[in-house]
């Protein structure tokens, strides 16, 4: 508030005589501009305090560029800055989180902090989207959509993640029959990932026709909700083109969720997670539980923020664990022995939640994959009002303020030899990772937490179990293997390269 009033201040006390030359106009222009440019400084500095960091901020655009072709490199370096640090990319002043405390701190402040995700995430999943709600407002959605993650409504979405992922493996392997040469799986994961959440969200209320235009057309989503994109919506822009992206696609499921209403009122019985949802919904009503509907525009928005999460975590937990099974054959073998018992040696026949319950190696192979690359390394946070977030120093208000789940999931006291991808360590209950679960915040914490944690663990169960049993595959490492590149999620720099091949049985 200081800053806005001094900043007008200054422009309305300056007036230029009526008979200044040309060249006087030119001078008092740049005296102007240089004097918003040392002003800028001294909003930076008061902000940043004594906090690690840049001293002085590049002028207007901060370190955009930086911010704008990231790399780990360079995040780790910045978290070797201090517990908390500092910097500004264009107008966004920035504090970085690297210990868990701190870290769980923000998580666990709805108080003082809202997720924000990145600077362009409001206009593409739009402001109103649950995801960015707080207090009341988002305890009333979360407690509603919570029942649709029930062991109840899990087995209800079992039967197609299973169908639909042994046809998308055996499309692979005609594919690779035909083709005779490595490809990337990165592409082919997601499109399955994504057939798979808009089929368990939607069922039959989306046609395929719209499945293959919003496959078609979400990575232009993906793309725009980098840390750091160009901060205006013009055409040409990624942001712009999400957009357009997000409005086609929610064509699609708003048509899905009136069609998920008519068929509900008229008795159907429950086939996907937005009928189940309209089930739910009366049944809080009629219990007088809940005193208000949704639309269905609402309903399109949340599967939409559903999309984001599986689409993108999802698929970057499910390429490094492709990437991990094919660079350690050991554990790949002990995964397919686990496979092989808990499915009796039938694997013609359809996997069951109990039959995902036995499959306690996989759990721990998924969950160690995720620590050693988590799909998700920040999720900026926007301060409500000024955060004491230690003693000696407060965020501003209007601040983004990130958490980072890395340098937890990194912790050596914690995962000794963290780097490298051990699953024995989450099968003891007692040992000392299982003993330290505010360590692994992969899910996050607080009253965001992913709400589909159980869900993603079971689906990535159902693709990579099925994978295992049904085929081989070689994977062809280049050098950009371990370069991870940062989009909303982390995806290895190549694709992961892979030649796939029908498994014996």
């Amino acid at each position: 508030m200081a800053a806005n009033v001094t900043t007008t201040s200054i422009l309305q006390s300056w007036t230029l005589p009526a008979d200044l030359s040309g060249v006087s106009l030119w001078y008092s222009g740049l005296a102007i501009v240089g004097s918003l440019l040392v002003f800028e400084q001294i909003v930076y500095r008061q902000k940043k305090q004594h906090l690690p960091g840049p001293a002085w901020k590049i002028p207007v655009i901060g370190k955009f560029m930086d911010s704008r072709f990231p790399t780990m490199e360079k995040y780790k370096l910045g978290w070797k800055q201090g517990d908390l640090s500092a910097v500004s990319v264009f107008n966004i002043f920035i504090v970085m989180a690297t210990t868990n405390d701190y870290t769980r701190r923000i998580f666990n402040s709805p108080a003082y902090a809202e997720p924000c995700l990145v600077a362009s995430a409001k206009q593409v999943l739009e402001p109103d989207n649950w995801v960015f709600l707080n207090g009341k407002e988002h305890v009333d959605y979360r407690r509603i959509l919570n029942t649709l993650f029930t062991r109840k409504a899990l087995s209800l979405y079992l039967p197609m993640q299973d169908t639909l992922t042994r046809r998308h493996i055996a499309r692979w392997l005609v594919e690779a029959d035909l083709k005779k040469k490595p490809q990337e799986i990165m592409t082919r994961l997601r499109d399955v990932n994504m057939e798979i959440s808009l089929k368990v969200f939607c069922g039959s209320h989306i046609p395929d026709s719209a499945i293959a235009v919003i496959v078609d057309r979400y990575w232009t989503i993906s793309i725009a909700l980098q840390l750091v994109n160009f901060p205006f919506a013009i055409p040409g822009t990624a942001t712009y083109r999400a957009i357009q992206a997000r409005k086609e696609a929610m064509k699609f499921l708003t048509a899905a969720a009136a069609s998920s209403k008519a068929a509900m009122a008229a008795g159907r019985e429950p086939e996907c997670m937005i009928d189940e949802w309209v089930v739910e919904i009366r049944k809080a009503q009629a219990a007088g539980k809940l005193n208000r509907d949704f639309s269905d525009r609402e309903m399109a928005l949340v599967v939409l923020s559903f999309l984001f999460a599986s689409q993108d975590a999802m698929s970057s937990g499910l390429v490094y664990m492709f990437q991990h099974f094919a660079d350690h054959p050991d554990i790949l073998a002990r995964t397919r022995k686990e496979q092989e018992e808990v499915r009796g040696g039938n694997y013609d026949a359809p996997l069951t939640l109990d039959m995902i319950d036995e499959m306690h190696y996989m759990k721990a192979c998924i969950k160690e994959s995720m620590r050693v690359q988590p799909p998700v390394t920040m999720v900026p946070y926007l301060t409500t009002k000024p955060f004491p977030i230690s003693p000696d120093y407060t965020v501003p208000k209007g601040t983004m303020v990130i958490p980072s789940v890395w340098p937890s999931c990194y912790d050596e006291e914690v995962f000794p030899d963290p780097a490298k991808f051990i699953p024995e360590r989450w099968l003891d209950e007692k040992s000392i990772a299982n003993m330290n679960p505010n360590k692994y915040l992969v899910f996050g914490s607080g009253p965001h937490r992913c709400i589909g944690m159980e869900y993603a663990k079971i689906v990535m169960s159902v693709i990579l179990g099925n994978s295992a049993v049904l085929m081989n595959w070689e994977h062809h490492r280049t050098g950009d293997s371990e370069t991870p590149i940062l989009l909303p999620t982390l995806f290895p720099k190549d694709g992961c390269i892979v030649t796939i091949e029908p498994r014996k049985q």
